[in-house]
């Protein structure tokens, strides 16, 4: 290969029109892990199924997503980077046209699986096709454009699934895929090519065990955490057998890729000190991201009885927010460190937080926008400024391999943060309605007064008085339900602002050089 072609060389096609076809990849995918959670009940009821047996449909998606992601940076090398994302945007869009035919729970569950093995390697592809594209001193606001869709969809997606599923139901959130893929499909054979160094190499060697642990760990851990809540976490044999094989499947596939002559994806880009703590800035921000986006719909619909579009609309001035500050944080890392930036990110979310858990039992609408308004500006200043730095010494070669690395500790921590989430709010559920119980007794006066106000106002509606007295106690224990699960989602919240707050003095590690000029501390 001649290096100084392989140097020299540039897209044919314009930069930014190749961005934006590669991001509306990456977009349906992220959109349609958040879009299809609003749909469950209603593909539960139209399978007669429970729906925790509908859960599975969303954990076969996580369990191939986060096997493939790893091992992305490897298929594109074996196949050819176009080649691989043009066979990824097909077998996406098909699986979910098959995903939407499905009249039965086996068959969509599978379906759901060939999507996300396929939707598993969009993003990471579409990441090394930037990288390449841009250089240094236009990544930033490539990776601005990145963060559309991977920040912004994940908030876009609930609403959207909610009207979709109300409007023409629940088949429809997977058709609207096809027509998106298919216009990206042949936008990307149009424009896409690939440079030098990211052509076909051929399958000339496996690393069988290689991609047996990394299946055998992160396929075993998206197990663990997408069903621990359902199945009682620790106490049920099915959760321990899995985390058991996940940990041993994780730490033999560390242990393997360091000492293998030819692994399947090579983990040393972490001993770069601006990438390794990048992914670790990353994977909190995801974690805190993905946790709190399941958080406000979850509390509209349980407690506040709000329907999946209003509660979907929740996020979309945030997203609408989103879209405005990403320039805001780009033209802003011209001025300052980048560091600093990321810096201000965390401050901003972790200030949120701390705001949201001062969340009343009547909260509002605006109130609830509000919240996730202040939540969004902080990510604002993180995807884009984090990506940037990740990069900024990784060679060209190792670019695949990076992108596939970044990408899975930011979606398979994202899954983390949503199952830790859901299992700490029903837990503290619990803990308050235990706080709250002694209150419930004659002996209280603030009990007995509003009991009597219950009483009175069922008693104007007409209830025979033989019943309204346990009309009014089932009132009022529900008060009491929904006052210890707004008390749950507050320190959730708190907990949110804690780790955010915990994670900037980490920031400070970051240095190098971003766009041409010198970032170090």
């Amino acid at each position: 290969m001649n290096g100084t072609k392989s140097s020299d060389w540039q897209p044919k096609s314009n930069k930014w029109l190749i961005a934006v076809v590669v991001t509306l990849a990456a977009f349906m995918e992220v959109l349609d892990t958040t879009i299809v959670n609003v749909s469950l009940r209603h593909i539960a009821g139209g399978m007669s199924v429970s729906y925790d047996d509908a859960t599975w449909t969303m954990t076969s998606y996580l369990v191939a997503n986060g096997v493939v992601l790893t091992i992305s940076g490897w298929l594109g090398r074996v196949l050819g980077r176009k080649r691989y994302f043009l066979i990824c945007v097909a077998m996406f869009s098909i699986a979910s046209v098959l995903c939407g035919l499905s009249s039965n729970l086996g068959q969509i569950v599978v379906a759901r699986a060939v999507q996300g093995f396929f939707g598993g390697g969009l993003q990471p592809t579409q990441q090394s096709i930037l990288l390449d594209t841009f250089g240094q001193a236009q990544r930033a606001r490539a990776f601005g454009l990145t963060a559309v869709a991977t920040v912004v969809a994940p908030a876009v997606g609930p609403a959207l699934g909610g009207w979709i599923t109300d409007t023409y139901g629940w088949p429809w959130v997977f058709f609207i895929n096809f027509p998106v893929g298919l216009l990206t499909f042949f936008a990307v054979g149009r424009l896409i090519e690939d440079p030098p160094w990211a052509r076909p190499h051929g399958l000339r060697e496996i690393d069988a065990i290689g991609i047996s642990l990394i299946a055998l760990g992160l396929g075993s851990l998206q197990v663990t955490m997408d069903r621990g809540q359902d199945e009682d976490w620790f106490a049920s044999d099915f959760i321990r057998t899995f985390a058991a094989m996940a940990a041993i499947g994780l730490l033999g596939a560390v242990t393997w890729l360091l000492y293998a002559k030819k692994p399947v994806i090579n983990i040393r880009v972490f001993a770069d000190r601006n990438f390794a703590m990048s992914s670790a800035l990353m994977a909190a921000m995801a974690f805190i991201l993905y946790g709190s986006v399941v958080l406000l719909p979850e509390l509209a619909q349980t407690v506040l009885g709000y329907d999946a579009t209003l509660s979907g609309l929740l996020l979309s001035p945030g997203a609408a927010l989103l879209i405005v500050l990403i320039p805001l944080a780009e033209r802003l890392q011209r001025l300052v460190k980048t560091k600093y930036v990321v810096t201000l990110g965390f401050a901003i979310l972790s200030l949120s937080l701390f705001y949201s858990h001062r969340i009343p039992p009547d909260v509002g609408f605006n109130e609830l926008v509000l919240m996730r308004a202040l939540q969004a500006a902080g990510l604002a200043f993180l995807f884009a400024p984090l990506t940037t730095i990740a990069f900024a010494n990784i060679s060209r070669r190792d670019n695949g391999d990076a992108s596939a690395l970044f990408t899975m500790f930011r979606n398979v921590t994202g899954s983390v943060g949503i199952s830790i989430t859901t299992a700490i709010l029903a837990q503290q559920t619990q803990v308050h309605l235990a706080h709250l119980a002694p209150h419930m007794t004659p002996l209280d006066q603030g009990y007995v007064t509003t009991l009597q106000h219950y009483l009175a106002t069922v008693r104007a509606y007409g209830q025979h008085p033989a019943t309204s007295g346990r009309t009014a106690q089932g009132l009022l224990y529900k008060t009491f339900q929904t006052q210890a699960s707004v008390l749950a989602y507050s320190d959730l919240f708190t907990y949110g602002g804690i780790i955010a707050a915990c994670v900037i003095p980490f920031t400070f590690a970051l240095t190098g050089k971003v766009g041409g000029r010198a970032h170090a501390g």
